[in-house]
């Protein structure tokens, strides 16, 4: 029973899983395979079933639930069926009405089709027409302007018509003629844009030396301007220093002049430039226009040779400064025409060439002044192009280069200059008026003293001094003239060492070669040395000016190591003067003392030796002392005069020892001892007067002629044997020498050989003198 009760809830439970089944729609297929794979198809089938039986009950349901709507539904179905049919014939009777209208109003859209059709026809003809006629109307406008010469807007009506019509026009023919006339057209305004180009190319070529000429016109009127305010700078600076005057300040504003623009015409440039960008052919025409620029470039650099440099170089420069003021103007106003590194490249070139032609031309010039105007005007076509953006520092270099061969002929020059005021100089000292005194004197710093001398004022210097000064000047002007040029500050230096070269190269050796000539005096020499002192003194003016004029501080020139090379050369050639001058008074002195051959060495008298020759000597050293006491300094008149003095003293020595004195008595010493005392007491008093006692207090002019003086007290002296004795021989001898003293006393006889002389001289005295000298004499003989 149990078991009954549990198959029939089971069966009950799977026939309500399967109708859920159904009612959700589900795919039954997995409950079918389980069933067959558990073996109990039966079981499902029964099932299926009942689930069929199921459903049928809930349809009848359903149905008996719905029919008495579905009867009214379908009465009202028929009395729409009757409606239907009634509304049909009343269609068919309209559409029968419609036909019969529409029929008429057919015929009339027809006709009004056909219309249409037409007016099209007109419009597509009309709108033909009038582009035929708008063609026809750019070419007539087109031809006019090409025979005109208006070559743009010729070319615009072209390209209106390439643009707008040239694939619209209808008409086959006047299509075919335009495609065949257009490029004829082109071709034709390219050659005469070619032709106008061609004859601007000239005309311009003609016009760049006037444009160059012009610009370099401007550059050297700034130039002045910038020079001629410096010069107000500095005279007020001047003027400042030295407290001159009342100061007023004013401004000046630089006035623009109109005529300071350059007119350059490029219209034709620009027109031809343009044409051929619209042609479509820009690069080509930037190729022709570059290649003839660089054809007409080479031909201006070519310096003619049908002309001397000189008489061109200003014409040759401002056609090339021209050249590129124009090509800078295109560079900035011609859009894409030319390109800054074919201008610089054409620069390089220029520059390149131009220097060989600079360097090759002022190797051949044989003046300085021609270098200095062509230096001149080379700074100012530098200075032109600089201010148009282009690097002249090459060919500034190029002047750099060519300052030794400048300097090499200006030298020249001025050793003719020197030359010729120096062998011009009277040697006098210069007698200045008050007029005189400031461009003598004070505009050189040559005054010796602050204070004022009175006039008329007898300088220590000759006219050669102030002279000479005035060329170094002269020469320092010219040389930093050629020195200064655009950017160039650092160039002391090198005016320093040209002035050192003028100075020592050619005022010294002029100088020397004048000092060593055999045309000169002793005055003249001693002038000549005076003068020399001035000149060294004067180089620290020429050393200050140069540094002046090259914008150097003064105190940067007052250091000592600044100082010229100069200075130590003229010091050295001031003692070869005073060398020279020396022995041209030895020389005058030879030829006086040459009269000592007159004298009678073997005289029985004294009182017959009148020592003529000493009073000459005498005359003549006082005149040589007298005139170095007036221009030279102290130190210098005593070497003069100790030169003078020690000259007389070995030309007695000299004498003496000459074999042209055989033998000399004692009436001959005492001759000399004389004309000896006479000239000991002309220098003492001259040492006196001419205030060297003062300087040299230890000294004095007798000591020159110290060993004549001891020789003749030695040959005069009671005991001459003491001479032996070496304490006497330092007190009383030491100038003397051994040998000498041997060969004088080996001639010297105490008495002279006439026939009564032993007679004569006899005495005590005399007797032990000459045995003493005769000890002596032994003496010296076996020392020697």
């Amino acid at each position: 029973m149990k078991s009954r009760n549990a198959s029939e809830n089971r069966d009950i439970v799977e026939d309500s899983v399967l109708m859920t089944l159904i009612g959700n729609g589900e795919d039954l297929a997995p409950v079918v395979r389980h069933s067959f794979e558990m073996g109990k198809p039966e079981n499902l089938l029964h099932q299926l079933k009942n689930a069929a039986k199921r459903k049928e009950v809930e349809i009848e349901e359903l149905c008996k639930l719905h029919y008495e709507e579905f009867i009214v539904a379908v009465d009202e179905l028929r009395g729409v069926l009757a409606d239907a049919e009634e509304l049909k014939g009343e269609l068919a009777s309209d559409n029968f009405k419609l036909q019969e209208i529409a029929n008429a109003l057919l015929s009339r859209l027809e006709d009004l089709l056909e219309s249409y059709s037409i007016k099209k026809n007109i419009t597509k003809a009309v709108k033909m027409s009038r582009i035929c006629a708008e063609v026809l109307d750019l070419c007539i406008k087109c031809n006019k302007h090409v025979s005109e010469g208006q070559f743009y807007p010729a070319l615009k009506a072209i390209d209106q018509m390439e643009k707008n019509y040239k694939n619209n026009i209808p008409i086959k023919a006047l299509r075919n003629l335009i495609e065949k006339r257009v490029p004829i057209i082109k071709n034709y305004i390219e050659k005469k844009v070619c032709g106008e180009t061609n004859e601007w190319l000239v005309h311009i070529r003609s016009t760049s030396k006037d444009i160059g000429q012009k610009a370099i016109g401007f550059a050297s009127s700034a130039r002045q301007r910038i020079e001629d305010l410096l010069a107000r700078q500095k005279k007020a600076e001047e003027e400042s220093s030295l407290g001159l005057g009342d100061f007023t300040y004013t401004l000046d504003v630089e006035e623009i002049n109109e005529n300071s623009v350059l007119e350059i015409n490029l219209v034709p440039l620009y027109r031809a430039y343009y044409i051929h960008k619209c042609l479509e052919v820009g690069n080509q025409f930037r190729e022709y226009y570059h290649k003839n620029r660089m054809l007409q470039l080479n031909s201006d650099l070519q310096v003619s040779s049908a002309q001397h440099f000189l008489g061109s170089y200003q014409s040759y420069l401002a056609q090339i400064a021209g050249y590129f003021i124009v090509e800078d103007r295109v560079l900035r106003t011609a859009g894409d025409l030319l390109m800054a590194n074919q201008v610089e490249a054409m620069w390089e070139t220029s520059v390149a060439k131009l220097t060989l032609t600079l360097e090759k031309q002022f190797s051949q010039m044989d003046t300085a002044s021609d270098l200095l105007l062509v230096k001149d005007y080379v700074t100012l076509f530098g200075a032109t192009l600089r201010q148009y953006g282009y690097d002249v520092g090459p060919i500034l270099d190029s002047l750099t280069n060519s300052w030794d061969r400048y300097h090499e002929l200006l030298l020249a020059e001025y050793r003719v200059k020197i030359k010729n005021d120096i062998v011009n100089d009277d040697c006098k000292q210069m007698v200045i008026k008050e007029s005189e005194y400031q461009s003598n004197v004070l505009s050189l710093h040559l005054q010796t003293s602050d204070i004022m001398p009175a006039f008329p004022y007898v300088a220590p210097f000759s006219s050669m001094v102030p002279d000479c000064c005035r060329i170094i000047i002269s020469f320092i002007n010219d040389s930093v003239n050629y020195l200064s040029y655009g950017g160039q500050t650092k160039f002391f230096d090198f005016a320093r060492k040209y002035l050192d070269k003028l100075l020592t190269d050619v005022l010294n050796e002029v100088i020397l070669s004048t000092v060593q000539s055999d045309s000169i005096d002793v005055s003249q020499a001693m002038q000549i040395a005076a003068n020399i002192s001035f000149l060294e003194r004067a180089c620290d003016y020429f050393l200050l000016t140069a540094a002046r004029k090259c914008g150097i501080p003064t105190r940067i020139i007052a250091k000592p190591q600044n100082t010229l090379k100069a200075k130590v050369v003229f010091k050295a050639s001031r003692d070869e003067a005073y060398r020279a001058l020396l022995d041209l008074v030895n020389k005058q002195l030879t030829e006086y003392l040459s009269l000592m051959e007159n004298v009678n060495w073997i005289i029985d008298d004294v009182a017959q030796h009148k020592g003529d020759y000493m009073n000459t000597v005498v005359i003549y050293i006082d005149s040589v002392l007298s005139i170095a006491q007036k221009i030279l300094p102290l130190d210098v008149i005593y070497k003069i005069g100790n030169g003078a003095l020690e000259y007389i003293n070995n030309s007695f020595m000299d004498t003496l020892l000459s074999d042209n004195v055989k033998r000399f008595t004692a009436n001959a010493v005492m001759g000399i001892n004389n004309d000896l005392k006479i000239l000991e007491q002309f220098v003492d008093e001259k040492f006196h007067s001419t205030g060297l006692s003062e300087v040299y207090r230890e000294g004095s002019f007798r000591g020159c002629l110290l060993e004549v003086r001891q020789l003749i007290n030695l040959l005069l002296s009671s005991q001459p044997e003491n001479f032996m004795n070496p304490v006497i021989r330092t007190k009383n001898y030491n100038m003397l020498d051994y040998k000498k003293v041997g060969i004088v006393c080996e001639k010297y006889k105490d008495s002279p050989d006439g026939l009564f002389g032993s007679l004569s001289n006899r005495g005590a005295n005399q007797s032990d003198r000459k045995k003493s000298l005769d000890v002596l004499k032994k003496k010296l003989k076996e020392l020697n």
